[in-house]
């Protein structure tokens, strides 16, 4: 083979330092792309990765082609892409407009003379196996060795493989869990239809079989307690007790009793045995709510039981040994507390085990609405009223309001306006001053129902991209399509806290 250019050596030395970067998986294989097409000439560059069980080549990254919005596949042997995915063998068309095997998909050569494009192909290998395909275009006549040019991509291929075979199983277990937040809801009183709910109920149905310690955070309000509940629910323990403690509202003098009990005379008042919290819950599960409250003796006492699975009743000789799952939930930030020495670092990281987070209300889109024909529907039964629906206006409300009470507030507006319903339909006088009082601000605009959604997916969309992105703007804006300064003006506009999405120092 032909020994590479000092260009392409340096080209190749860049790659390398670029996949060996701290950056983000996507942004990397963007980038290497990007190189390829400003040091070499191979233009419109994609990289497609295989699903390990159908063998599918899914499109995922590309430069110089225009793939937002797309699902672009190719089956095992279909078109050059799916040929090298099947055979791992590379491939070079060096006349595209006459190759029948060119599908061109994604259209982006469609207004080129394709008869003066060559096309380059050649597989991702990672541990023996194709896990995914490497292609760019080139001006045919710059060609000048056809092996040379595969060397030179089978080069890139091979530098890149770890990093695609990594976001090949990221794609795949993203793909699994829409799937089981699509087919299994867990809770018939767990309702949305957006990216971060069904997330949720994802990480439901894969912890719901084991014992495992989960930690439920999020704003009050969210429904943290419907997680606890569902899990407990789609769990081996269904059938045993569910037993929810608010550890807010237990005092130091009373945490031991209430949770572990006391035998008769163990303390002033104690005129009879009574059994603790963690006892009646044996061969089920105890939700304690509000962890984040507990005091730094009760937190102690906590740790003890949570450790061990047996406890001493007060005034008691004899140990206790119980079977429970535990469940806490919190809407405080226990990584701050910790850090602050409000709460015991050994207890979090026996409650962290397996963390689920309840997005607020204003970042689940259309979810609103959902909920709320949900919540007509149930107290129009429990008020034995016709009410079937919410009018336009109302809706507008709706989804202008910012609910700082998340899904709690909602059910009480709703409850609220099926009783104050006179006929069939809520009306927006049905709804609370606060709601009415957000719309009636003379400095904004009045939105009908269209623009509301739309804001409401907007949203949406953009806290779904700053996650992924982890908090970085110019990554979410590269990812939705966009410029760093849209998105920091969407940013302001929706009050999205971006300093959440941010990766934590370890």
């Amino acid at each position: 083979m032909k020994p590479f250019s000092y260009d392409d050596l340096q080209v190749l030395h860049e790659i390398a330092r670029t996949i060996a970067s701290p950056m983000d998986l996507r942004v990397q294989l963007e980038t290497v792309l990007k190189n390829l097409s400003s040091s070499t000439g191979m233009n419109r560059g994609m990289i497609s990765i295989l699903d390990r069980d159908s063998g599918v080549a899914i499109l995922d990254v590309a430069h110089g082609v225009d793939i937002d919005g797309l699902e672009i596949t190719y089956m095992p042997g279909e078109g050059i892409t799916g040929q090298v995915a099947q055979t791992g063998k590379p491939i070079v068309v060096t006349n595209m407009g006459k190759d029948k095997q060119f599908l061109d998909r994604t259209g982006a050569r469609r207004n080129l003379n394709q008869c003066e494009l060559a096309f380059l192909c050649v597989p991702i290998i990672y541990d023996e196996k194709v896990v995914g395909v490497l292609s760019a275009d080139k001006v045919a006549r710059e060609v000048d060795s056809q092996e040379y040019e595969l060397q030179l991509l089978g080069e890139v291929a091979e530098l890149i493989a770890k990093a695609v075979h990594i976001r090949a199983v990221e794609e795949e277990n993203r793909r699994l869990r829409n799937i089981i937040g699509k087919s299994l809801r867990p809770s018939e009183e767990l309702i949305g239809n957006s990216k971060t709910m069904k997330e949720v109920f994802g990480l439901v149905s894969q912890v719901a079989d084991s014992s495992t310690t989960v930690l439920v955070h999020g704003e009050t309000g969210t429904g943290k307690e419907l997680v606890a509940r569902a899990i407990h629910k789609s769990s081996p323990r269904s059938n045993g007790p569910f037993v929810e403690v608010n550890c807010a509202a237990m005092p130091d003098t009373l945490i031991e009793s209430e949770l572990f009990g006391h035998e008769r005379g163990a303390f002033t008042g104690a005129n009879q045995k009574r059994r603790g919290r963690f006892e009646e819950a044996n061969g089920g599960t105890i939700f304690l709510d509000e962890v984040g409250e507990l005091s730094p003796l009760a937190q102690a006492k906590l740790l003890r039981v949570i450790q061990e699975r047996q406890f001493q009743p007060l005034g008691s000789n004899s140990i206790v040994k119980v079977n429970v799952r535990i469940i806490t939930a919190t809407n405080r930030d226990l990584d701050q507390d910790v850090a602050s020495g409000k709460f015991r670092t050994d207890l979090y990281y026996r409650l962290n085990v397996f963390p689920i987070y309840m997005p607020p209300l204003r970042e689940r889109g259309g979810d609103i609405l959902l909920l709320a024909d949900y919540f007509v529907e149930k107290y129009s039964k429990q008020v034995k009223k016709a009410v079937k629906r919410i009018s336009t206006p109302a809706i507008d409300f709706l989804l202008a309001y910012h609910w700082p009470g998340n899904v709690r507030e909602l059910e009480n507006c709703i409850e609220r306006a099926v009783l104050l319903a006179g006929g069939d339909t809520i009306d927006s006088i049905h709804l609370p001053p606060t709601l009415q009082m957000k719309m009636a601000q003379p400095a904004k605009k009045h939105r009908g129902k269209l623009e509301s959604l739309v804001n409401s997916y907007e949203r949406s969309l953009i806290v779904d991209a700053m996650k992924d992105a982890k908090g970085n703007q110019s990554h979410a804006a590269r990812l939705l399509g966009t410029t760093k300064r849209i998105i920091q003006y969407k940013v302001e506009k929706y009050g999205i806290d971006t300093r959440r999405f941010k990766a934590k120092k370890a």
